[in-house]
């Protein structure tokens, strides 16, 4: 025991004699390793007495290498021995009434964001945080939340070493506060690496990146500031500097602009979503799509699409209907706005389609509360192919799940017209192309695809509300009566309309797939099929047969009423 104290007396003294001198304590290694031998007696004693005699000089330490870090310029990183102190307040706090928050700030704020690029002080922050991912989710919630962006920037630029350990701290990323900003920031991932490897090339190190963006965010604070001032009160654009930030090369960046700074933050700002118009921005991007990708730029356009699997499933599980219904028009936004790389938009839209689909299963209602941006989006059908996807996308969801409900009839209604616009759109501009013949393969094939969808989703919809269906007749029959050049078209149409003339066996085939209270005579419960017998029945109204049906017995009869 007497050894034992000998020694822990010999590391006290070792800090207690550092606090003396004006040098930094992160350049002495006897320092760092006398913080970890007392930590290590204090976990082997469990004696208060010891741990408040040991607090006092720890952080002092603390705070000396903190405020080293604004005075000194040297080479020397500081993350390692903050870390290690940190971990000494998070386990002993308690015992010496230490709040740990403001020192796990301060560590982020003045430290990481620095370091962010070192190896070592990347791979220790996230052994950290995963050590002690328990206690910091208990206690500090908001914590990671709130400086998710410096997260992000610590993985887009050590991914490869660290890529298991940071996706077991990733859903901790996620909470009310950061939930909307957070999606942005991972579709953004390329965009933040190309920024970053700007400033790479600025500061000619890689492991003075984070120091380089801290002297540009403070030298450029004011002119910030400005620029956000002129946004608010005359409506002008951030950004939209016309070519007097533009050089030569295109693959720069002024660093001045707003909307560079905005990719290097280091803290949530709360802010989902800011218009991106800068022309040097989205220069550089198109030049980083075109060139040479870095080994760095290639690891990230697979990561992002991992982290919006592990994004997506914790919203689906734990998520509450508000924030998903917030989240979804978010999505068709930047469903056409991200880094312009082929895979990577291919992987990251199925995702978003995927999402949006399984998040209308969930909670068909979001479709009548999101009516004016899904009308939207089925106007825009023929802007670009990502668009006309996502329309598809929605004309599917709006029948499927009945324009959110048969209780939605407002909105159901509201729907169906622009179903409606969009049906007699195309066969005009169908007939148009008959008549001219100058319509390619591939034009009247995405236009017969859309068509489907459209008619199936007019179907459907009028199924759900009843009170639609005369219009949606004479819908129908405006593409059965028209020259359409794909007949698989007017056969859905013609197949359609005679659905409509059996209530019960249209409300079967069309109808939701969720079981309902409503019901007409004949309506056949899927559910039921593996216990009854299957007959066949001539569907003659599915247009396989011509004139009156030649049995004489009523589908109520086969079919018994419940």
């Amino acid at each position: 025991m007497s050894d034992q104290e000998g020694d822990w007396n010999f590391y006290l003294r070792i800090l207690s004699n550092s606090a003396r001198d004006s040098t930094d304590p992160a350049s002495d290694p006897s320092i760092l390793q006398s913080v970890k031998k007392l930590h290590g007696f204090c976990k082997l004693e469990k004696s208060d007495d010891l741990v408040a005699r040991i607090y006092p000089q720890i952080n002092k330490v603390f705070h000396r290498s903190v405020a080293s870090l604004s005075q000194s310029e040297s080479g020397t990183s500081k993350g390692l021995l903050l870390l290690a102190i940190l971990q000494f307040f998070l386990d002993f706090g308690d015992m010496v009434l230490h709040d740990a928050d403001p020192s796990l700030r301060t560590f982020f704020r003045s430290c990481l964001s620095r370091e962010f690029s070192d190896s070592a002080v990347a791979e220790a922050t996230c052994e950290f945080l995963v050590a002690n991912q328990r206690k910091l989710l208990a206690s500090f919630p908001n914590l990671l939340p709130q400086f998710f962006p410096l997260l992000l920037k610590l993985i887009a630029w050590n991914w490869e070493k660290l890529e298991k350990s940071f996706l077991k701290i990733f859903p901790g990323l996620i909470s009310p506060g950061s939930f909307l900003p957070l999606f942005p920031s991972i579709v953004d991932l390329p965009m933040l690496v190309v920024a970053l490897e700007k400033v790479e090339r600025s500061s000619g190190s890689g492991s003075r990146v984070g120091g380089s963006i801290a002297s540009i965010q403070k030298s450029a604070a004011p002119e910030m500031l400005l620029a956000l001032m002129d946004e608010a009160y005359t409506g002008s654009t951030i950004g939209d500097g016309g070519d007097d930030s533009e050089s030569e090369d295109n693959n720069t960046i002024d660093v001045a602009d707003p909307l560079f700074l905005e990719l290097l933050k280091d803290e949530n700002d709360g802010l989902a979503e800011r218009h991106r118009a800068s022309p040097t921005l989205n220069a550089a991007l198109q030049a980083a799509a075109r060139g040479p990708q870095s080994e760095r730029m290639k690891q990230t356009l697979k990561i992002a699409p991992r982290l919006l699997d592990v994004y997506f499933s914790v919203t689906l599980r734990d998520a509450n209907d508000s924030l998903i219904c917030a989240l979804i028009p978010l999505l068709m936004t930047r469903n056409s706005t991200m880094f312009p790389d082929k895979n990577f938009s291919h992987e990251i839209r199925k995702r978003l389609l995927e999402f949006v689909l399984a998040a209308f299963q969930r909670s068909p209602n979001f479709i009548a509360l999101l009516k004016k941006p899904i009308i939207d989006r089925l106007g825009e059908a023929y802007d670009d192919v990502a668009k006309r996807e996502l329309a598809l996308q929605l004309c599917w969801a709006i029948g499927e799940y009945g324009g959110g409900g048969e209780s939605h009839k407002e909105a159901a209604r509201e729907l169906f017209e622009s179903l409606e616009l969009l049906l007699y759109e195309n066969l005009s501009s169908s007939r148009l192309g008959l008549r001219q013949e100058s319509g390619n393969g591939s034009r009247r094939t995405t236009q017969s695809r859309l068509l489907c969808f459209v008619v199936t989703a007019i179907a459907k919809l009028a199924t759900y509300h009843r009170e639609l269906l005369p219009r949606a007749r004479v819908a129908l029959g405006k593409v059965v009566r028209s020259w359409i050049s794909d007949a698989r078209v007017w056969r859905r149409a013609h197949d359609y309309l005679g659905l409509m003339n059996e209530p019960g066996i249209c409300w079967s085939v069309l109808g939701p797939s969720r079981v309902s209270e409503k019901k007409f005579p004949g309506t056949v419960n899927w559910s039921e099929g593996g216990q009854k017998m299957v007959a066949h029945i001539p569907f003659h109204i599915l247009s396989e047969q011509g004139g009156p049906p030649f049995h004489d017995f009523a589908f109520s009869d086969i079919i018994p009423k419940n």
